[in-house]
C-alpha cells in the first residue's frame, strides 16, 4: 500500500466520522427542540419526551431541516402558540451548538 493509499483511506475515515457526528448533532438538536416546544406547549413529562422524538422522527421525511420547522410551526400553532418562522430556526441554530457541545464533551470521557 503506498503512502497515497494511506491518507485516501484516512480522510475517508475523518469524514465518515465527521458524518456521523453531524448526524447524531442534528437528531440531539432534535431532540432538544421538541423540548423546548413541548415546554411552550405546556407539555411535561413523558409526553414532553414522546414529542420530542416525534421531532427527531420528522427529520426523517425529507433532506433538510423545513420538515422539522414545519412541524414544529404546526404542533405550535395548533396548540395556539403562536411562535415566528426566525424564532423557531433561531432556537435550531441555537440548539445545535449545544448539541455539537454535548457529543463532543461526551467523545472526550
Amino acid at each position: 500500500m503506498t503512502t497515497f493509499d494511506d491518507r485516501e483511506k484516512s480522510f475517508e475515515k475523518k469524514f465518515a466520522h465527521d458524518q456521523e457526528l453531524q448526524f447524531r448533532a442534528q437528531a440531539r438538536r432534535n431532540k432538544l427542540l421538541g423540548l423546548w416546544a413541548a415546554e411552550k406547549m405546556g407539555l411535561a413529562g413523558i409526553e414532553a419526551d414522546d414529542y420530542a422524538k416525534s421531532v427527531v422522527k420528522a427529520d426523517f421525511d425529507e433532506p433538510g431541516d423545513d420538515d422539522v420547522l414545519r412541524k414544529v410551526r404546526a404542533d405550535l400553532q395548533g396548540k395556539g402558540v403562536m411562535v415566528a418562522d426566525h424564532d423557531i430556526r433561531k432556537a435550531m441554530d441555537d440548539l445545535l451548538a449545544k448539541a455539537k457541545a454535548q457529543i463532543m464533551t461526551e467523545t472526550k470521557s
